[in-house]
């Protein structure tokens, strides 16, 4: 198919599936810092599932790189921190128990290291010195790994404090912790700030305050949760109690030279409900915040405001620096400053954009 035809094909497929008119974004020029982080001889990455950063620029980067045994269901979790000039600092948490497969790291207000690890079922809390303070979730023993508890269709009910499959977590100003739980509970789970179970909602739909992946979730300054409802293809906003506020969906026209980093060429309602589909997300700090988002196809950053408005998109799919493989965690420590995790390309990418003047 012709790419003009593509595009009209996919915003018509975009119409029928009740989406919203397509809207173009322009695109935010930026650049990659070149062979940004300096690895050790003895030290490499695998698919890179978090990156986060600190009050003092340090950057740390959850890997599966440290990988022994079966592709998954073995350890393949690896946390690493870098200096702000990339400098390999340590590893943290070495052969740690709660290992198996990474999914997302967070650095709290007070520089506590949180990691979230999918294969585990486990959320661990290290205080700034490496030293793990607090879990949640429990590992599965090896005599619950043959039981069919995780994959049974329809899933069994969620249990309040256990998890099945997270995938990321955040705090709002007054430190209740929430964990988007995420691939089979399809809910939010929220804690106080002394890790006390408070309440979870969501359950797999389509509904408001349904989830289909919860893949990524983010606070804002007031409080706000913003939730990453990948298969749905929208991010849902919710107060602190779990009252839903408003939908966003991201409906900027895909570019006629867009294509997959590995497969055939999407069809058009394909490539309709991939485009958006949020898989990464992150608030910028400061008085004026913005949300970023990330999709897969045709994987591009978009700039947003909360309201969600898009200011501006950045990259493509592809191998090249500026551009993406699958960005699965970014971190957006200031508004014009960007790290992104890329799952394809084992790889961290530091972002400097330069809005017009």
């Amino acid at each position: 198919m012709k790419p003009s035809l593509f595009i009209i094909a996919v915003c018509c497929c975009a119409l029928a599936f009740g989406q919203e008119p397509l809207t173009p974004a322009p695109e935010i020029p930026f650049e990659s810092v070149p062979n940004f982080l300096k690895l050790p001889p003895d030290v490499h990455l695998g698919e890179v599932a978090g990156v986060a950063v600190n009050s003092k620029k340090h950057i740390f980067v959850f890997s599966r790189g440290n990988t022994t045994g079966p592709a998954y269901g073995a350890s393949a979790s690896q946390l690493l921190e870098f200096m702000p000039d990339g400098k390999f600092i340590r590893e943290i948490g070495r052969n740690l128990y709660a290992w198996s497969y990474a999914h997302a790291v967070r650095i709290d207000k007070d520089d506590n290291i949180w990691v979230v690890d999918k294969g585990s079922d486990m959320i661990v809390k290290f205080n700034p010195e490496g030293r793990v303070t607090m879990v949640f979730g429990r590992k599965k023993e090896a005599s619950d790994e043959a039981a069919p508890w995780t994959r049974v269709n329809p899933p069994r009910p969620a249990i309040d404090g256990q998890f099945r499959q997270p995938t990321d977590v955040t705090w709002d100003p007054l430190g209740n912790i929430f964990i988007s739980d995420g691939y089979i509970n399809s809910r939010v789970a929220k804690y106080d700030r002394n890790g006390d179970w408070v309440k979870s909602w969501g359950d797999r739909g389509t509904k408001p305050g349904e989830f289909n992946t919860p893949h990524s979730i983010a606070a804002d300054a007031k409080g706000n949760l913003y939730v990453a409802d990948r298969g749905n293809r929208r991010i849902q906003v919710f107060d602190a109690n779990g009252a839903f506020q408003r939908e966003i969906k991201i409906n900027v026209p895909i570019p006629p030279d867009a294509h997959p980093w590995f497969g055939n060429q999407p069809s058009p309602e394909g490539a309709a409900a991939q485009n958006g589909a949020p898989w990464a997300i992150c608030i910028t700090p400061g008085p004026t915040q913005y949300l970023y988002s990330s999709d897969a196809f045709p994987g591009r950053i978009y700039k947003l405001t909360l309201d969600g408005k898009v200011v501006g998109t950045l990259g493509r799919t592809g191998r090249q620096p500026k551009q993406f493989g699958w960005i699965h965690e970014m971190a957006c420590p200031a508004e014009n400053e960007l790290y992104v995790a890329e799952i394809l390309n084992w790889r961290v990418q530091k972002l400097l954009l330069q809005p017009a003047k």
